[in-house]
């Protein structure tokens, strides 16, 4: 069977005991140093055929809500002018958006929990942000892995975002689960 690696940041997010025959769950922990860690160890040892990354965002757009499928994804708190432009790692010829071939969104990652506006998210049409997708992508992007993501809304980013999330965190797992059986394992 195919073995696909699920990443998701926290025991919270996902229960891996639910994760049907051929998927391994691994969590990552919160930021993009702990996921780029933890998700290329896994990727050395289990030499997945797809990584997908399941976890939970802010949303940027307000119309959005539930399950969304992410597309395209950004460092949106890599700072380094002037050396290079908000988003872009200077002195460096990595890709500065990485594509997963599916979905509509565009997920804006960072260290840092979104509560207020920023008015580069809305230029640069970001939807939700969190703040492990990037590592994710990056890391699949090296050692040529496809991934594909899937992000639970659980706050729009505001003064609430801390309260929300965790009244919510635990929320898109049936979602999650249901979706990747029907459209990743064609399980329905």
């Amino acid at each position: 069977m195919t073995k696909i690696l699920v990443l998701t940041a926290l025991q919270s997010e996902l229960n891996a005991a639910r994760a049907p025959d051929g998927v391994e769950v691994v969590y990552g922990g919160v930021g993009k140093i702990n996921t780029a860690i933890t998700m290329t160890a896994a990727i050395l040892k289990a030499k997945p055929a797809l990584v997908v990354n399941y976890g939970t965002c802010g949303k940027i757009s307000a119309d959005l809500h539930g399950l969304l499928e992410i597309s395209h994804v950004v460092q949106r708190d890599m700072m380094a002018m002037p050396l290079a432009p908000r988003g872009v790692t200077p002195l460096s010829d990595d890709a500065t958006v990485l594509a997963s071939g599916y979905g509509t969104a565009i997920c804006g990652t960072g260290d840092s929990f979104v509560t207020s506006a920023d008015p580069w998210l809305a230029d640069n049409k970001v939807d939700v942000v969190d703040m492990e997708l990037f590592a994710i992508a990056h890391t699949c992007k090296r050692y040529d892995v496809p991934w594909r993501a899937f992000k639970f809304i659980t706050d729009a980013a505001d003064d609430n975002a801390p309260d929300h999330w965790t009244e919510n965190v635990a929320n898109g797992e049936d979602l999650f689960w249901e979706v990747l059986r029907r459209d990743i394992l064609g399980k329905a």
